[in-house]
């Protein structure tokens, strides 16, 4: 009965295991190198009046099971467990401690207190009366406005005018001055005469002739200007001479083929060589005012035909005026076929003569001739 398990005295503490215990022989050994997971929490003894764990005391019973026959002594309390120290478990362990959460500071007060942005407002102007004017109190009064000046001062320190009262009426103004100032006002305050000499009014009438010599010849011609503007926008229409006449006519060829409007009818004065001198005339009834006119030289227009006759070089147009008055143009023309335009800008014509001066491929087998004088004047449709 010796062996026989005696009940566990409620005094008596287990051991602590010695596989629960780190160690401690092996020098090399790190407890910060183990992982939490692997590592068993060390074993804490019971309090007082609890009961060991269900696994150890089993084991710790059959060990140090006293004898139920020897007298029963009350074993001395376990030592307290070793300090646990930092290592792994410990750090484990403190993270199972729950923390409070830290409690919201409250807001603390605005220092300011919030306000609308403000509009910004215009400075407004400040009324002022006028001041009195800075001088001396006891100085020389302005002519003009009284107000006491320094004695050295020239001009008023408030209106400006001269302090001495001068008789400018003895002073000559220039002539573009007398012109727009009649009235002989008094020049503003420091305005003085210019120096006149006389290259200065020589030149001053010169200016003056001229611009009077260009009104006046503006003034003549200004109905000759419009005249002329009229012309050249006027729409042109033929106008057609009443009588024809020549120095002379080769047999068959009259003058008045030259004005038919037909371009293959001529004239020709009957004579070789250039034909100078030989004239051919347009005459009009009615003073008639010409714009332009086309001069056809040769037989004809067509370009093959130009060899058979001379074909004339310069002409001088004599011009007969309604009041008898004459005046003539130099009309050059072209060695060319087909009709060829100038300007004939004349007014109450009522006789052109045209003379023959000069003559392109002049020989003695050919004489000039003119297939087609044509006159232009004003359309009807520029009155309407």
């Amino acid at each position: 009965m010796a062996n026989a398990s005696a009940p566990t005295s409620p005094h008596t503490t287990p051991e602590p295991s010695t596989q629960a215990a780190a160690p401690a022989a092996d020098d090399d050994y790190d407890p910060d190198d183990e992982d939490t997971t692997e590592t068993p929490l060390p074993v804490i003894p019971p309090e007082d009046g609890t009961a060991a764990p269900s696994g150890a005391a089993p084991a710790s019973a059959q060990a140090h099971a006293p004898d139920q026959t020897a007298p029963t002594t009350p074993v001395p309390a376990a030592a307290p467990a070793p300090a646990l120290g930092d290592t792994m478990a410990a750090r484990a362990r403190s993270l199972l401690v729950p923390v409070a959460d830290a409690e919201p500071r409250p807001a603390e007060p605005p220092s300011v207190a919030p306000v609308l942005p403000g509009r910004p407002v215009a400075d407004r102007p400040q009324v002022r009366a006028p001041g009195p004017v800075q001088g001396e109190l006891h100085g020389v009064a302005c002519p003009w406005c009284a107000t006491p000046n320094n004695p050295d001062r020239h001009f008023c320190v408030r209106c400006a005018m001269p302090m001495t009262l001068e008789d400018r009426s003895s002073i000559r103004l220039p002539w573009w001055r007398r012109l727009f100032n009649r009235n002989g006002a008094s020049p503003w305050a420091g305005d003085r005469p210019r120096l006149r000499r006389t290259f200065d009014r020589i030149l001053s009438w010169v200016v003056a002739a001229v611009v009077l010599t260009l009104v006046i010849i503006a003034a003549m011609n200004t109905p000759e200007a419009i005249q002329a503007t009229r012309d050249h926008f006027a729409k042109r229409a033929p106008v057609a001479p009443d009588s024809f006449a020549a120095s002379r006519s080769y047999p068959g060829h009259k003058p008045e083929l030259a004005f038919d409007k037909i371009n293959n009818s001529w004239w020709g004065p009957g004579v070789s060589q250039s034909g100078e001198g030989e004239w051919i005339e347009a005459r009009f009834d009615e003073p008639t005012r010409l714009l332009d006119l086309i001069i056809t030289s040769g037989t004809s227009v067509r370009p093959d035909q130009l060899n058979q006759s001379a074909l004339p070089h310069r002409i001088k147009a004599t011009i007969t005026l309604k009041d008898g008055k004459t005046t003539t143009r130099e009309i050059t023309l072209d060695q060319s076929s087909g009709g060829q335009r100038r300007a004939f800008r004349v007014g109450e014509v009522t006789k052109v003569r045209f003379t023959i001066e000069s003559s392109y491929m002049a020989s003695g087998s050919k004489q000039v001739s003119i297939a087609e004088i044509e006159f232009f004047g004003r359309s009807s449709a520029n009155s309407t």
